[in-house]
């Protein structure tokens, strides 16, 4: 027995003799690893047998955390190196046959050759070594447990809910004969070295099918043997500048563009598209259009001056219509809005890019929401019963820039989405109370020009009798109109439009669902809108406008309530069985109303002959008694 060296914390030094010492920090703690850095001679050795009792190094070293030269902690740390441990690694590890026995039988043994610390399966440690770590031994089939006792095995714990009948039926086995042995199949490395996921699809070229014909999702290839693209939102709602578009497959989306990093993509339609046949091309018809208003697309725009900077168009909308007759297109027809602004202008852009598939012999009449029923995402279908066309439209709006009213857009009302939309209405500080109440009625109902919805998605334009349902006009809660009240203050103010619309499931057609409108109705709220004022009021205000769509499903049948009989005696349940014991005198109950294709007899009748072939029943049984023959004999 020694006695410890005193520590010195004055000079910082990482190495003492054969050890060093590695200081890695963490969040609240640091980590410290001591390392052996050269084997000593002494153990060195050739034996190939287990593991040596007698240890070869035992050293201890004593770890000092200073600060400003000021020791702070110690650690002890008790090292015992045997010669047969991690330093020679010169044994084969044999590995078993898993038909016979479980792979792995010790799986925290991860160290050839050495004592693996807590793993107390690890049969290269000896009784001393493992004496350190016994009560902290590894559990679980990491340490060791690899055929737990399975439920049939009799010596096991019976399983929670086991049958009373499971001790007669268990097995008597060992432990060594596994169930789970032979889980395990007799594999091979290959040879082939193992290539990127995503260098080993990766196409450089562009892959063309066309000339054998279109197929839906194929994508549509020009005349230069490239990829036909257009921007399109990806799962993420990122902008994809270069996605191709897909044989029969429309889309619209919006996507927002810094117009600082705006380049204007070269133009792959003037070589034309292929049409799906061998060497055909179909030249596409450009249409090009300006911009009627800036403000609709364009967010937080600057402008840099700068003398001699010449302005550039940019798109702003992209619309592309193929006609297609079976695997081929016959005809493209693309339209271009474009804006032009500064060259140094700085803000976001909206842009928008559809495309349509229509097929060869469609005229321009007005698609279809479903067939027979609405499909989800499809414009509800309105008409307006005073007009010579009576096509129209449930809208929301749309806005852009700054939100106000005047340059918001529409977009159609879809089935089975609920939404809130909603602009801002400039209203000055000296304005007439019912000016703006006229006002903001105005722009309230130019969201709803119609009068009836369509309660199928095929319902015929043409005839409001075909499937049409008037929209219904709640009356407004609040008070009867009045005029103003102080300065800048009115009451009564068109303000919020609720639209909602009931639905139900209709039936199904080959297993889909088919969902119907079952009505609709619209109520306009009413609020006090006056001047926000703080130390000074604004010679023109903004009064929030809001509109809100609600789809309301409806049960298309209430459920009959059980009865005590089908609660408690399932198996005569007529719903859940075969065989419907209480039908077997069905015309007889009251569930029996007559046939209707055959036009039989009423309940009332049924029950008559009834009880008239019971009494014939009951007269036949008493004559063909023979204690009544014998008495007339």
């Amino acid at each position: 027995a020694g006695s410890l060296p005193a520590p010195t914390c004055g000079v910082l030094n990482n190495d003492t003799g054969d050890w060093s010492l590695t200081v890695t920090p963490s969040v609240n703690a640091s980590d410290v690893t001591v390392r052996l850095k050269r084997a000593p001679s002494s153990c060195s050795s050739n034996e190939t047998g287990s593991f040596s009792e007698s240890p070869c190094i035992v050293q201890t070293l004593l770890v000092s955390a200073s600060r400003n030269s000021a020791c702070l902690a110690h650690l002890l740390i008790q090292v015992e190196i045997y010669a047969n441990s991690s330093l020679a690694h010169k044994n084969v590890t044999a590995i078993p046959d898993p038909v016979h026995q479980p792979l792995g039988p010790c799986p925290c043994n991860l160290t050839a050759g050495a004592c693996d610390v807590r793993c107390c399966c690890d049969q290269e440690c000896s009784s001393n070594v493992t004496a350190l770590f016994r009560e902290s031994c590894l559990t679980g089939v990491f340490g060791g447990d690899v055929s737990p006792p399975f439920d049939q095995l009799c010596s096991a714990r019976r399983p929670p809910g086991a049958p009373g009948w499971f001790p007669f039926l268990c097995v008597q086995s060992s432990l060594a004969n596994s169930p789970f042995l032979g889980y395990f199949h007799h594999g091979a490395v290959s040879s082939r070295p193992h290539a990127a996921a995503f260098d080993a699809y990766l196409h450089t070229e562009p892959k063309d099918m066309s000339d054998s014909g279109y197929k839906q999702g194929d994508p549509v290839m020009t005349a230069a043997q490239a990829y036909l693209t257009v921007p399109q939102v990806s799962l993420a709602g990122q902008c994809v500048r270069d996605a191709p578009v897909g044989f029969l497959q429309n889309f619209d989306v919006r996507c927002i563009t810094d117009l600082d990093a705006y380049g204007e993509a070269d133009s792959v339609l003037d070589a034309g598209i292929k049409d799906g046949t061998a060497g055909g091309i179909v030249i596409p018809h450009v249409v090009y259009e300006e911009a009627a208003d800036l403000g609709q697309v364009l967010a937080g725009a600057e402008t840099l001056l700068s003398p001699g900077s010449a302005p550039r168009n940019v798109t702003v909308e992209g619309h592309y219509l193929f006609r297609w007759n079976n695997r081929t297109i016959s005809e493209m027809h693309v339209r271009i809005v474009r804006a032009t602004v500064h060259a140094l202008q700085k803000g976001t852009m909206t842009q928008r890019f559809t495309v349509k598939f229509l097929s060869y012999n469609s005229g321009h009449e007005k698609e279809r929401s479903g067939n027979p029923g609405y499909q989800l995402g499809r414009p509800v279908r309105a008409a307006h019963a005073g007009r010579r066309d009576p096509v129209a439209a449930l809208s929301l709006w749309q806005p852009a820039g700054r939100g106000l009213c005047a340059s918001a857009t529409l977009r159609p009302v879809l089935f089975g989405e609920n939404a809130l939309s909603g602009c801002l209405l400039q209203v000055g500080i000296e304005e007439n109370c019912t000016r703006l109440r006229d006002k903001a009625a105005e722009i309230l109902d130019s969201l709803i020009q119609a009068t009836h919805v369509a309660t199928r998605g095929n319902s015929d334009d043409r005839d409001l009798g075909d499937g049409w349902l008037e929209i219904t006009a709640a009356p407004d809660p609040g008070a009867d109109p009045a005029g103003g009240s102080g300065k800048g203050t009115c009451t009564e103010v068109p303000a919020q439009l609720s639209i909602r619309i009931l639905t139900w499931d209709a039936g199904a057609v080959e297993g889909i669902a088919q969902q119907e409108i079952l009505g609709a109705e619209k109520r306009v709220s009413s609020v006090t809108w006056r001047p926000q004022c703080g130390l000074t009021c604004e010679q023109v205000g903004l009064f929030p406008l809001s509109a809100s769509v609600q789809f309301i499903q409806v049960p298309a049948r209430l459920p009959r309530p059980l009865t005590r009989f089908q609660i408690n005696f399932t198996e005569y349940d007529c719903d859940r069985n075969d065989v419907c014991w209480p039908q077997l005198l069905y015309p007889w109950t009251r569930y029996y109303q007559g046939s209707i294709l055959r036009r039989g007899p009423s309940y009332a009748r049924c029950v008559a002959k009834g009880l008239l072939l019971a009494a014939f029943s009951v007269v036949a049984l008493l004559l063909s008694d023979p204690r009544t023959r014998g008495r007339r004999a």
